[in-house]
């Protein structure tokens, strides 16, 4: 069920009081929960795709090939993780399975504290 407009707009002051609050705090809710799961998970496929190279080329030295199939089966296992992974990760403008609300992107400090004057510039009118 999606927020009314009342709630969203108590939600992001409190957001943006947190912020103010403590920044290093929220940002590291920020880095929380399935972006950050994903991305872990491809940084470890990626490890993984690099130690099946190196069975790999070691098993073909060495010319042990079973080596280099394993090898070989440790890089395509890690392709395959790293892509449903990736596949699965939330896109920004694509709705939120949780909330229903569409992800957005970090705005940059300069235009993130423009618009929040303009917010409160708005609210201070309509209050």
């Amino acid at each position: 069920m999606p927020l009314s407009e009342h709630e969203q707009r108590l939600l992001e002051q409190m957001e943006r009081a947190l912020y103010a609050e403590d920044p290093k705090f929220a940002t590291a809710l920020e880095g929380t929960g399935l972006r950050a799961r994903t991305r872990r998970t491809v940084y470890l496929a990626s490890a993984g795709f690099v130690v099946g190279v190196a069975l790999l080329m070691g098993g073909m030295v060495t010319r042990l090939w079973w080596l280099s199939v394993v090898g070989f089966v440790v890089m395509l296992g890690s392709t395959v993780l790293a892509l449903t992974n990736w596949r699965r990760a939330p896109r920004l403008g694509v709705a939120d399975p949780r909330t229903g609300e569409p992800l957005r992107r970090r705005k940059a400090g300069v235009v993130d504290r423009m618009e929040q004057r303009w917010q409160r510039r708005h609210d201070e009118q309509q209050g």
